[in-house]
C-alpha cells in the first residue's frame, strides 16, 4: 500500500489601512480592430436557357441570394459592400458584355445595380458597426444575338469596414 502525505501551509497577512482610505485607479483596455465578415447563401448562380420574345430578363434559377454581413467599424464610419466582375462573360471564344447581369435587391442599405467588369458595383452600404442581412435577385438580359454556349464569370464580394 502506498502512502500519500498532503501538506497543506497556509499564510496569513495582515495589513493595516488609515481610517481614511485609499483610492487606486486601474485602466483597462481591449484593442478592437475593424473587422468584416461575410456570407452569401450560395456560390453559384446559374440562368436557365429561355425564349428572348418570352422572357427577356431571365431570372437566376436559384432564386435570390441572401447576403449577411458583419461589421466592426468607429461610430459614424461608413461600411460598404461591393461586387465586381473579373471580366466579361466568356463562352470560349465568345464574348457577352457583364453588364448584361443586373440584380435588384432588398433589405436595409440594399441597392439595384448593374454587373461591371471595370469597377466594383456597390451592393450595400450603412453606418457604423453592426449585421446586416439582404437578398440579391440576378437577371440576365436574354437577346436573339447572343452567340449559343455556356457562359462563366468570376464575381468578386467586397466588404470594407474602414
Amino acid at each position: 500500500m502506498t502512502r500519500r502525505t498532503a501538506a497543506i501551509l497556509a499564510f496569513s497577512l495582515s495589513v493595516t489601512a488609515d481610517a481614511a482610505g485609499q483610492a487606486i485607479s486601474a485602466t483597462f483596455s481591449s484593442s478592437m480592430p475593424p473587422l468584416a465578415r461575410l456570407s452569401l447563401s450560395a456560390n453559384n448562380v446559374s440562368f436557365p436557357d429561355a425564349d428572348p420574345d418570352l422572357v427577356p430578363l431571365i431570372p437566376a434559377a436559384g432564386g435570390p441570394i441572401t447576403i449577411t454581413a458583419k461589421a466592426r467599424a468607429t461610430p459614424n464610419q461608413l461600411v460598404t459592400l461591393t461586387v465586381q466582375a473579373a471580366d466579361d462573360l466568356r463562352s470560349g471564344v465568345s464574348v457577352l458584355p457583364a453588364s448584361l447581369i443586373t440584380w435588384t435587391a432588398s433589405g436595409p442599405g440594399f441597392v439595384n445595380g448593374t454587373l461591371s467588369r471595370s469597377a466594383a458595383q456597390l451592393v450595400a452600404t450603412w453606418i457604423g458597426s453592426g449585421v446586416r442581412s439582404g437578398m440579391q435577385t440576378y437577371r440576365f438580359e436574354n437577346r436573339w444575338t447572343h452567340a449559343s454556349g455556356v457562359y462563366t464569370v468570376t464575381l468578386t464580394y467586397t466588404l470594407t469596414a474602414p
